[in-house]
């Protein structure tokens, strides 16, 4: 039986080279793992190879919510308003588990970028394209009513507010289980492996790729019918891999964002801002943090490790210091921060903030399929799409599929007969959960994290190894991540699986040299191995915690 584990990933590895597959997907983020779960279920052979982790780029970088585009409407994207907000409900249905409704505060001032009238208008029209259900619906407030909801607001010129709902997701975490979901269907997925050269038929179109395990330093070669590039910020060097190198022409834009402790940044309530430059910003309360984000520069280097300028965490700064005037904060009190990188299509005459986030999918002349653009609530209907054209030129060559089911389908962890049985799990649960030997504070927050998976998280309550001091929870999960998420690097762990470089770095700090100890017995690394790891680590901690 096959595993999303490092055993599964070598037993893959020791069988795959010149195995051929309907469709292989280069880009293990939202979108190519999205794919990878559309082809799969419709019946295609399916191979996913990624550089680097599961949702390591910009899927593990975003604002992290699931939500409806409100933005667009300001930008007269009203297409694109319908499309989003619809599926948002769609991967809140099929995904409660890491997705969570969340009320957002608009302010509304004198001389304001959005004013009463037209806040109203545009909150009841963007509620009757997206769909927005009735107890969600937009509500307006005065403005002693929004001083209730959040005290910390700038009372000067203050009329009111919007008050509508969003969603709150872990993006990685939800990617992570759309690729579980993909690999239980029968998907093939590899990561930290790179693709490095394509091969094409008598026709002159791409056949196959070369690619290299980056862990150990490996060649092999694969055969596809199809092959899709969706390697976001990565999209123009595949494309310079292929022979036709005619592409679109892409945009890069850096959005970075800063944690801050809610000691110092007590926030009660989402709240949804225009800037002095006429930017719009997130401030976000979560899990005893605050989050602030996000930032939008072009941006040219490096692109897996995108640089956190000290202007970029000063314009953060300077975005709470107009909004909530009251809080005082400087840099030192930043926690952590992260940045992604967006690959946006290249609009002429506009600026970062104003291009589109409409995702435009291409092909070349070899074949080779493209995505790009998009974001991340619109990632399943962007699948079936890249998919409906996958199909139908797969019918030519008498390869069949059948119709799209992930609308409706439950993603890993997320198998609820509804989204408000979620809360109710949790609660009936938690005590039994604690009987493996942990606190209910833990059985609860595991509940929450792994959702319909948790059985399958506390199983290995007899299986963990004593060899090291951590707490059993600990130990579950990050048993459970190397077993069943492909969880390779103590990195993968504590900034994908847990999200906890970004939100709780005291506790990695704490706890990540026997984190270190515990996957090095596991996964049999030599002490060369295990430094590796513990140099990579430090590096991605201070990344985030360095201000």
């Amino acid at each position: 039986m096959k595993s999303f584990s490092f055993t599964g990933r070598r037993e893959l590895l020791d069988s795959i080279e010149n195995k051929q597959y309907d469709v292989i997907i280069i880009g293990g983020g939202i979108t190519g793992t999205g794919i990878a779960l559309d082809c799969v279920t419709r019946g295609l052979k399916t191979l996913v190879i990624e550089m680097q982790d599961i949702a390591a780029g910009t899927s593990s970088r975003s604002t992290k919510l699931v939500h409806g585009g409100l933005r667009y409407l300001k930008q007269f994207e009203v297409g694109m308003v319908a499309e989003v907000g619809k599926e948002r409900d769609v991967v809140y249905r099929n995904a409660p588990h890491v997705t969570h409704p969340e009320w957002m505060l608009l302010p509304i001032y004198h001389k304001g970028t959005f004013g009463k009238y037209s806040t109203s208008l545009g909150l009841k029209v963007y509620d009757f394209l997206a769909g927005v259900k009735k107890k969600e619906r937009r509500k307006m407030l005065t403005e002693k009513e929004a001083l209730r909801k959040e005290p910390l607001l700038n009372r000067k010129g203050l009329l009111g507010a919007g008050y509508y709902v969003e969603y709150r997701t872990d993006d990685a975490r939800l990617t992570i289980e759309v690729a579980k979901s993909a690999f239980a269907n029968g998907a093939d997925l590899l990561t930290y492996v790179q693709a490095e050269s394509f091969t094409y038929d008598a026709d002159g179109k791409v056949s196959g790729l070369y690619f290299r395990d980056m862990l150990e330093d490996r060649r092999y070669f694969v055969l596809g019918k199809k092959l899709i590039n969706a390697t976001g910020p990565w999209v123009d060097d595949v494309i310079n891999m292929d022979r036709d190198i005619e592409g679109k022409s892409l945009f890069h834009s850096k959005g970075v964002h800063i944690v801050i402790d809610n000691g110092k940044f007590p926030l009660k309530q989402a709240v949804y801002f225009d800037t002095p430059d006429g930017r719009m910003v997130f401030a976000i309360p979560r899990n005893g943090k605050t989050y602030v984000g996000t930032t939008d520069t072009e941006y040219h280097s490096d692109l897996i490790h995108p640089e956190i300028t000290k202007e970029d965490k000063q314009y953060l700064l300077g975005s709470i210091a107009f909004m909530f005037p009251e809080v005082q904060l400087d840099l030192q009190d930043i926690e952590s921060s992260w940045a992604g990188v967006r690959p946006l299509i290249r609009q002429e005459g506009k600026g970062p903030s104003e291009i589109s986030r409409k995702d435009e999918i291409w092909t070349s002349d070899t074949g080779l399929i493209t995505i790009a653009g998009g974001k991340l609530t619109g990632y399943r209907k962007m699948a079936e799409t890249v998919t409906d054209m996958v199909c139908e030129r797969l019918r030519v060559d008498g390869v069949g599929c059948t119709k799209s089911v992930t609308k409706r389908l439950k993603l890993s962890g997320g198998d609820f007969e509804k989204p408000e049985d979620y809360s109710r799990f949790i609660h009936e649960r938690a005590g039994d959960v604690a009987k493996v030997g942990i606190s209910l504070v833990d059985a609860t927050s595991i509940l929450a994290t792994y959702g319909t998976n948790t059985e399958s998280v506390i199983r290995y309550a007899d299986q963990v190894l004593n060899e090291t001091d951590l707490p059993l929870s600990i130990k579950l999960t990050l048993h459970y991540a190397i077993e069943e998420e492909m969880a390779l690097t103590p990195a993968d762990y504590f900034i994908r699986r847990t999200g906890a470089v970004l939100f709780d770095i005291d506790w990695v700090n704490k706890w990540k040299k026997e984190v270190i100890e515990y996957m090095a017995i596991v996964m049999g690394w030599s002490a060369e191995e295990k430094e590796m790891h513990w140099g990579e680590l430090e590096a991605r901690i201070w990344e985030a915690g360095e201000s």
